[in-house]
């Protein structure tokens, strides 16, 4: 507010009211100003190496049944159809318990459980596999498939992406169909349940993305090139790993920093995969699987 200089002003009898200056006003007060604050920096997890299992032959994917891991071998060339991939079954502690499980796979990656079934991905087909005996059950050639990556089951339903055609398809022990195709799953890779969403990585854009159903798909972040696998952490961020040798962070709000990078050794972080406060990667190169716990 302004103030206002008061001068007295007399009333004289047959004289005329003597000369006054204007009003004199107060200098106004700066105006106050404050700086806007800073966003607040993403709160990133702490991860301890706790074991590496050495050994395997291009480790790619990772699936969890009865406290035993089943990890795929590609052996071979990741698009080769030449009968030298595998499965290996190793205990939590990272112990082998069983070298060539299931013999006789293409070029084996994703794998998922489901009723007592371990689904496998095998370049151009997909194979489901008991796991009580060990036994190839059926094997399900996918037409026009490009190159089968990744799986998960999610909602009663197992799902198959294909890097090669940018499509995700649901399977079961009879067969199969088209879920999702979006221009967008350019190098669809990564899959991951979460409760009433699916978690998708892509290579192409190096981005997450998530969807309720085949008709949704929304981005939750990006630029994390040839992104492989997905966990979701207690606090509702993300670690994404990049099979080139790289794991990110990604927050709540889409921001993406890297925790971890190994490309120049090179230690290949391939199926990134959750189970419990463990963090499981297999790496393709040189043929480990490391355990990480999460910390704060």
């Amino acid at each position: 507010m302004h103030r206002y200089a008061l001068i007295p002003v007399l009333a004289l009898a047959a004289c005329s009211q003597p000369e006054t200056s204007e009003p004199e006003l107060a200098a106004p007060e700066p105006p106050v100003t404050s700086a806007a604050p800073e966003a607040a920096a993403p709160v990133l997890p702490e991860l301890t190496q706790v074991w590496v299992a050495a050994g395997l032959s291009s480790p790619e994917g990772v699936a969890t049944a009865d406290g035993v891991l089943y990890i795929s071998n590609v052996a071979g060339e990741g698009g080769a159809k030449d009968g030298e991939g595998w499965i290996s079954r190793l205990s939590m502690d990272g112990e082998i318990l069983e070298e060539k499980w299931v013999e006789g796979l293409n070029a084996p990656k994703g794998l998922g459980i489901r009723d007592g079934k371990l689904f496998v991905s095998d370049y151009d087909a997909y194979h489901v596999i008991d796991l009580a005996s060990g036994e190839i059950e059926n094997t399900y050639p996918v037409e026009g498939a490009g190159f089968l990556n990744d799986i998960a089951v999610w909602q009663g339903g197992v799902y198959l992406s294909d890097s090669g055609s940018a499509r995700i398809f649901q399977i079961d022990v009879n067969g199969y169909k088209e879920w999702l195709a979006d221009e967008r799953l350019g190098g669809v890779n990564g899959l991951w349940p979460d409760g009433d969403r699916l978690l998708i990585a892509t290579m192409s854009s190096g981005s997450l993305y998530e969807t309720m159903g085949a008709r949704d798909l929304t981005e939750i972040a990006t630029g994390m090139d040839n992104a492989d696998g997905i966990a979701v952490l207690d606090d509702g961020s993300y670690l994404v790993s990049s099979w080139p040798g790289q794991i990110w962070h990604v927050s709540t709000d889409g921001e993406t920093t890297e925790l971890h990078n190994t490309v120049d050794v090179p230690v290949y972080q391939n199926d990134l995969t959750r189970i419990g406060d463990m963090i499981i990667v297999p790496n393709w190169q040189p043929g480990t699987v490391t355990a990480w716990r999460i910390g704060d």
